[in-house]
C-alpha cells in the first residue's frame, strides 16, 4: 500500500469561519403584543432564541397575525414579505457595509 493512501486525509474546512444564525419562525412572534418592538433581547427573554450564535434569523414558516417592528440580523424573503404585508417593519442590525479590496 503506498504511503499516500495510508495517511489520514485531513484538510481545510470553512466551518469555523461561517456565520451561524439562530432560527426563529414567524409563527412564534405571535406571542408579542400588537405594535410592539421585537429585538434580540425580547426574543431571548421569551425563550424563542436560545444558544450561542452570531445572530438571529427570522424565517417565514407560519402566519403572523400582528403588526410588529422586528429587529434581527437576517430575514428570509418570505418572512420580510409577510411582516411588511401586515404593516410591520423589518430592521437589519449588525450589518457592516461591504468594503472593496484595492488590488
Amino acid at each position: 500500500m503506498p504511503l499516500i493512501r495510508r495517511m489520514p486525509k485531513r484538510g481545510f474546512n470553512n466551518k469555523r469561519f461561517g456565520i451561524r444564525f439562530l432560527p426563529v419562525n414567524l409563527a412564534a412572534l405571535n406571542v408579542f403584543d400588537d405594535g410592539s418592538r421585537v429585538d434580540a433581547a425580547a426574543l431571548r427573554a421569551r425563550g424563542l432564541a436560545n444558544g450561542v450564535a452570531d445572530g438571529i434569523k427570522i424565517l417565514g414558516t407560519g402566519e403572523l397575525t400582528k403588526r410588529l417592528t422586528v429587529s434581527a440580523h437576517n430575514f428570509s424573503t418570505s418572512a420580510r414579505a409577510k411582516i411588511e404585508a401586515l404593516g410591520g417593519t423589518c430592521e437589519l442590525v449588525g450589518r457592516r457595509a461591504a468594503t472593496q479590496v484595492k488590488g
